[in-house]
């Protein structure tokens, strides 16, 4: 089979199912954009795939379908074009050895993210460029690894995840960035299983979403938006479904984080798939936990309402930690009801608000360590006890969201974030509205 009938082939099974269903959604596209009548016979279909190339209305509707903006049609021609919409996941499955890191064209970045949200959006499975492997025979002369290589980056990853939790992002990242190109030396130099492959690709995609992650936090959102492009990809063609939910889930908070919450909320959607896939509730509970943000931050309380329940009906049915997802390891009771209470202060209700910041210092349950953890977590702690912090100051209650602050400057000594500091620079912002409380001026001199 050619690669256009392969990609034709999924399109087929992700729109429709068969032939004639998946022509007749690219007719009423062509219809609707004005192009007339399309037949939809699926000798159509057939034609494509032996080499006939559609006319240029017909691969404009097809477009329109799958959410791929008409100047890549024209800049990339047929078939080329479809591979922004379709990895060429039946190829790759029949490939003897794993596929290895390519090399990343320059600018690509934002184009895949546009595409990845859109068409999250539209209900399609994520689609991105496959993979280049590196011939086998320049990799043959580097000798051979196993497993054991996998299982010494996955640790280390495991490692760089807790240290930024504990000291912050400023020296994670650069850890990250090289952490990534060892993996890529690996998988482009080297000879391995497919098993093996798939790991180090995994850890590469990983690597990457820590590299993202960590670049936001310290205050470089656009070199986060390429590290988590990067990650997605790589995380697609390794088929590492816990890698790659995570991935859009933290993209998705330098989104809402950056004024561009449906975005985010595109992605989360997205994610939502993948991490079913992992079979962990816990993992289910963050993303809608993530989305109950995302929705607050568009404004939309009743979705948000949704998905915040949606959550905690999730975590109910999470096994203990210690059973879950290595990944999973900073979500808790606890964590979810921050990101709640977090969500209603975006929708304007402190108390509800308040409520949730409380809830989460008394969700413990011992047998899956429910509770939240600030001092394991000073960087996240910080930054809730700020939000906790505004709410009192909606409600008028100066001296607790003064209390509360000293606790988040007490949590954030010797984290190096740029997110945490932001945090704590809005609220002396705000409680300088209040500066006429004694102490409150003395908040603002401690801390000035």
């Amino acid at each position: 089979m050619s690669d256009v009938g392969a990609l034709l082939d999924y399109l087929v099974r992700h729109h429709g199912g068969k032939a004639e269903a998946f022509l007749k959604r690219v007719g009423d596209r062509h219809q609707h954009l004005g192009f007339g009548n399309f037949a939809t016979n699926k000798q159509k279909l057939h034609r494509w795939k032996k080499g006939t190339r559609p006319d240029r209305e017909a691969q404009l509707a097809l477009a329109h379908l799958l959410s791929v903006p008409q100047r890549d049609v024209l800049e990339f021609g047929w078939p080329a074009w479809l591979e922004r919409a379709v990895p060429d996941v039946l190829l790759a499955q029949h490939r003897a050895t794993p596929t290895a890191l390519k090399v990343r064209k320059a600018g690509e970045t934002v184009e895949r993210r546009r595409f990845m949200i859109t068409t999250a959006a539209s209900g399609m499975a994520i689609a991105l460029a496959p993979l280049t492997p590196t011939p086998a025979a320049a990799r043959a002369s580097a000798g051979r690894v196993g497993n054991s290589v996998a299982t010494l980056h996955e640790k280390r990853l495991d490692a760089l995840r807790h240290l930024d939790d504990k000291f912050g992002s400023g020296h994670v990242y650069t850890a990250a960035v090289n952490e990534f190109d060892m993996i890529a030396s690996a998988l482009n130099t080297t000879t391995y299983d497919e098993s093996t492959g798939q790991r180090l690709l995994a850890a590469a995609a990983d690597a990457q979403r820590a590299a993202g992650w960590t670049a936001y936090d310290s205050g470089h959102p656009d070199r986060a938006e390429e590290h988590f492009a990067d990650a997605a990809e790589d995380a697609v063609a390794a088929h590492a479904p816990e890698v790659l939910a995570n991935t859009l889930a933290f993209w998705a908070i330098k989104c809402y984080s950056t004024g561009d919450p449906r975005a985010a909320v595109s992605l989360v959607a997205a994610a939502h798939a993948h991490g079913r896939a992992t079979g962990s509730a816990r993992m289910l509970a963050m993303l809608h936990a993530r989305a109950c943000r995302a929705y607050a931050k568009a404004g939309d309380l009743r979705a948000s309402d949704r998905e915040a329940n949606a959550a905690l009906d999730a975590y109910s049915r999470a096994v203990p930690l210690d059973e879950d997802l290595p990944s999973m390891y900073w979500v808790n009771l606890g964590e979810i009801h921050q990101l709640l209470g977090s969500s209603a202060l975006n929708l304007g209700h402190p108390t509800r608000a308040l409520l949730h910041f409380q809830q989460a210092a008394t969700a413990g349950r011992a047998e899956i360590y429910d509770d939240y953890d600030g001092d394991s977590f000073p960087r996240g702690a910080a930054i809730y006890e700020a939000r906790a912090a505004e709410a009192y100051l909606e409600l008028n209650d100066v001296e607790q969201a003064v209390a509360v602050a000293h606790q988040a400057v007490d949590h954030m000594g010797g984290v190096n974030s740029a997110r945490g500091s932001t945090a704590l620079a809005d609220l002396r912002k705000k409680l300088r509205q209040h500066a006429g409380a004694p102490e409150v001026r003395t908040f603002l001199e401690f801390t000035a």
